[in-house]
This record gives C-alpha cells, structure tokens and sequence, in this order.
C-alpha cells in the first residue's frame, strides 16, 4: 500500500476504525474523506491535487447535466469530461511512450519527461469519467454534495488499485449505509483473506518469479516454466488479494463493492477467463466502449473490429510499453478465434483439455505481460519452449522441493474449494464450534502474515503501477 504494511495495519487503519465508529453518521463521509486524503498524499504528496481536479471536473460536469437538457449542451459537456480526462491520462501514464516511439520511428532525440505515474491514476480517472458518462445517460442521477463525490472518488480502500467502483454501486450508500458488527466481521475476515493471498501466496511466489528471472539463462526449460507459472499465481494472488482487502475494508465501513475476481484459473475458454479476471475493468470497457461502438449487434467485420478495439485499450490501460498492447491485441485474437471458429470444438472437448488448453493460453500471456523488454521476452521465450537449453535440471528440484508447499496452496486456493468447504461447514450442526474455528484460525494465520511482513522487504503491489 502507500503507506507500509505494518504503519498501515497497527496504526492508521485502526486510528481511522474507531475515529469513523465514534463519530455520528453525518460526519462519516467526512472522516472518510480526510483519511483517504491523508492516505493519498502520504505516498503523493503533490498529485492529490490531480485526483482533486478530476473530482471538481466531473462532479461540476455532473450538476452541469442535470441542468441542461439540449442534447447539444449535453453532449458537448460529456465531451469535454472524456478528453480532459483521457488527456489527463494520457500525459502523465503515456507522454514518455509516445516520445520513445516517436524517437524510435524517426530516429530523434526529444527528451523524455520521466513524469513520476501518479498512484492509481487510471482508477480515479476510470471512476469519474464513468460518473459523467452515466450521468449523462441518466442512468444515475447527479450527486448534489461534493463530499459526498469526493468520498466516493478517493476512498482510500480501494483508491489505488481497485477495483473500478462505479457510482452507481455506491450512491445510495453514501448518503445511508448500514453499518453494524455483522458487516465489521465479515469485512474484517475478507480483509484477512486478502492480506494471507498478498502476503503469504503472492509475495512468496513472486520471490520464486525474481530468483529465476534474475538468472534464466541459467535454468532449463522446466526451471523456466516453473518461473512463469510462478507470476501468473504472483498476479493473481497480488491482485485479488488486494481486491479482497478493499471489499472487506468497504465492508467494515458500510459499502458493498462489486466482486472482481471469479477464480479465473477454473476456466475452459479465454471467453470465460476474462468474464472471471478483474471484472471491474473488463465491465468498464464492455459499457463504455464495445456497446457503444456496435457491440456484437453489427456486421462480423465490426464485430471484429470492435473486439480488438476493446483489447488494444485493455492492454494499453495496463501500462505504457508495446508488450502490453500486443498482451492484449494477443488476448482479443484469442477472443475472435473462440467467438467465430473455435466454440463448437471447444464444447465438444473433455473439461480437462478445456482447461488444460485455456491455462497454456494464459501462461503464454503473462509471459508477454511480464517482459517489457522485448529482446528479453525473445530469449526467455526461446528458452522456455527448449530452442536453446535442456529439459530439466537440479535447479528446478530444488525450488520444487523449497516452494512446492507454496504452489499447492495456490492452485488450492485458485479454486472454489475452500468456499465450498467454508459454506458447508457454516451450514452444519455446530456453527458455533465452526465460529470458533475460524477465529482461530485466522489469528494464527494474522501472527504469521504480521511475522512474514517483519522480516520480508519483498512486498510490492503490481497493479499500483496501473
């Protein structure tokens, strides 16, 4: 998080809990407020003023199109909201990127910015817009207070990487939300949930991940294959593990965001990934961009087009740099495949190959996702698929032998199981017995997050950089 872990766990979240419990409902959103400006400027200190502007435009374009009906008027400020906002985007998450390639294409020499990326920028910038778009599809109506929309856009739970909460999830508990202990604990156990995915799962794998890529010219093709499954469980657990910490914490405060991951790792087609994989983002760009280009309801040729429209900006949006849109022009070609030829014969295969061939299609696109660096990408690839190294080797034993526990708990933890099993158990004769238990366990599971924190500088977010 912006703030370190342990700062953020023993101090400024419990600070923040009994401040926002003690104080009567109609100043809530004002705590809320101040705190999640504090938790911004603590890591940004001079780019709160952009989240600011953002809030100012669009919450002053939201009171502009409840006034106006001429659809002139209207339309022209829902024009002026997105281009300020995607420019605002743009300068500071592109401008170096389009200098590189600018320089690179016609052999110039501009300098580059190097413009600090203010944190979580593409989901605050994300958040307005879409409130001003569905604002001006009357879909919502327009928030008359600018507490309460400031509130809404800097909320500290899920300020910095998600998930993309729309206005529409959250308005009506702006102004009126319940807040009592069933939401506190259940909140508090999907916030530990979360902290155990991040911690334990994705900081430790994603240690494995840095091992190998700090020498994988080195390891064998199996050593390799271990690397990249590694970050795929990494991103994973990195990113729903933090999506479950905001819902929880949003839970605590009275809020109920929308989930964002379905355990994506179950599914038998990239059709079915991506209904299940950061859903907020894919809803984002199905709404706002696909439907409103044609969707599926047009000729084949714009369909198409619509599609790899759609994945182009998926993958930009992850970040600025070539790898990420040819990840995602790579993913909406799979897309196209599986919509037009490949459907039948997908549904005529056994479950496990389904799945087999989905995850191999998966991997293949993280391996895109992590390099950069597309010379790297080449020679890891190469490797990976055996040009130019053996099979196996004693490396790969031993980081099998040291994270195998690890990995297990990954795969365990990517499927419905323990949901499964949670949910039965809740059900049977002795749900306090099962209470008990659960307490338990997730104290002994917190001492071991809070010891793994204290003795492990590895704790980066990958999607704060998004």
């Amino acid at each position: 998080m912006v703030f370190s872990s342990i700062p953020f766990i023993f101090f400024f979240l419990p600070i923040f809990l009994i401040i926002y419990y003690v104080v009567p409902f109609k100043a809530k959103n004002v705590i809320l407020l101040i705190f999640s400006l504090i938790f911004y400027a603590w890591g940004e200190p001079v780019y709160i003023l952009l989240m600011v502007f953002s809030s100012v435009l669009d919450y002053v374009n939201g009171r502009l199109l409840e006034k106006y009906e001429k659809k002139r008027i209207r339309n022209f400020i829902l024009l002026e909201s997105v281009i300020v906002n995607l420019l605002l985007l743009s300068f500071f998450k592109y401008s170096d990127f389009l200098i590189e390639s600018i320089n690179s294409i016609f052999n110039t020499s501009i300098p580059l910015l190097n413009l600090p990326l203010p944190i979580g920028i593409s989901f605050f910038t994300f958040q307005t817009m879409s409130y001003t778009i569905d604002v001006y599809r009357k879909e919502v109506p327009a928030e008359k207070s600018f507490i309460h929309f400031m509130t809404y856009v800097s909320m500290f739970p899920q300020l910095i990487a998600g998930p993309i909460v729309r206005y529409e999830t959250v308005h009506k508990e702006l102004e009126n939300r319940e807040i009592n202990l069933d939401n506190f604990s259940n909140g508090l156990v999907r916030f530990l949930e979360g902290l155990f995915k991040k911690v334990l799962i994705a900081n430790t794998l994603g240690f494995l991940w840095i091992s190998i890529l700090n020498d994988f010219t080195s390891f064998s093709s199996m050593t390799l294959f271990l690397g990249i499954l590694s970050f795929a469980f990494q991103i994973y657990f990195d990113f729903s593990g933090y999506s479950d910490m905001a819902i929880g914490m949003g839970k605590m405060l009275g809020f109920h965001y929308l989930e964002n991951f379905n355990y994506p790792y179950i599914s038998k087609s990239i059709t079915e990934f991506w209904r299940r994989w950061h859903i907020s983002l894919s809803t984002f760009f199905k709404d706002y961009v696909y439907i409103p280009l044609g969707g599926n309801r047009c000729s084949t040729i714009k369909n198409i087009r619509n599609i790899l429209i759609v994945w182009m900006l998926t993958g930009l949006w992850h970040g600025a740099s070539w790898n990420f849109i040819i990840w995602g022009i790579y993913f909406g070609i799979i897309l196209i495949l599986e919509k037009f030829v490949l459907k039948k014969y997908l549904e005529k295969m056994p479950n496990f190959l389904r799945h087999l061939y989905s995850i191999l299609l998966i991997l293949i696109g993280w391996l895109i996702f992590a390099f950069e660096d597309m010379n790297v990408l080449l020679e890891y690839s190469k490797r990976l698929f055996g040009f130019e190294t053996r099979f196996i080797d004693n490396d790969f034993l031993f980081f099998i032998k040291n994270y195998l526990v690890f990995i297990v708990i990954a795969m365990i933890f990517s499927t419905p199981i323990t949901r499964i099993i949670k949910e039965k158990i809740a059900k049977a004769r002795y749900k306090n017995i099962y209470n008990i238990g659960i307490f338990i366990s997730f104290l002994f599971l917190f001492m071991i997050v809070i010891s793994f924190l204290v003795s492990d500088t590895y704790n980066p977010f990958l999607y704060f950089r998004f």
